[in-house]
Parts: structure tokens; sequence; C-alpha cells
């Protein structure tokens, strides 16, 4: 995947684990708020998946950067 591009979905998926915390501090209701904890353990998988990926990318990039590029 590209970096750019899993840095945006990174910050998006952060921005949406914000959000439903939002959310779920401002609802009253109880049924409201099961599903707001649902949908918050959910974005917060996806988040922590984004992060692992991104976090395999950086220690690839720095693997491939100490590699002679041509072998002798």
């Amino acid at each position: 995947m590209y970096l750019p591009a899993l840095a945006r979905d990174l910050y998006k998926s952060q921005k949406e684990v914000e959000g439903i915390e939002k959310q779920l501090q401002e609802t009253t209701e109880a049924a409201g708020q099961e599903k707001l904890k649902d949908q918050l353990r959910q974005a917060k998988a996806e988040l922590a998946q984004l992060n692992k990926v991104m976090e395999g990318r950086k220690e690839q990039s720095r693997a491939s950067a100490n590699k002679p590029r041509f072998p002798f």
C-alpha cells in the first residue's frame, strides 16, 4: 500500500474514533450508548490494524534503506 494513502486512512480512522467517543459522551439513552460502544470497538480495531501496517511499512523502509543495491 502506498504510504501517503495509508497515512490518510490512518488520519481518517483516528478522527472517526474521536467522533464516536464524543458522541458516546453526549448520548444519554442506553440503547444508543450500546450501539456507539460497538461502533467504537470496531473503529478502534481498524485503527490498531492500520497502525500495525504503518509500523510495518516504516520497518520495511528502514530495512531496505540499509541494503546494498547491487550484491557483489
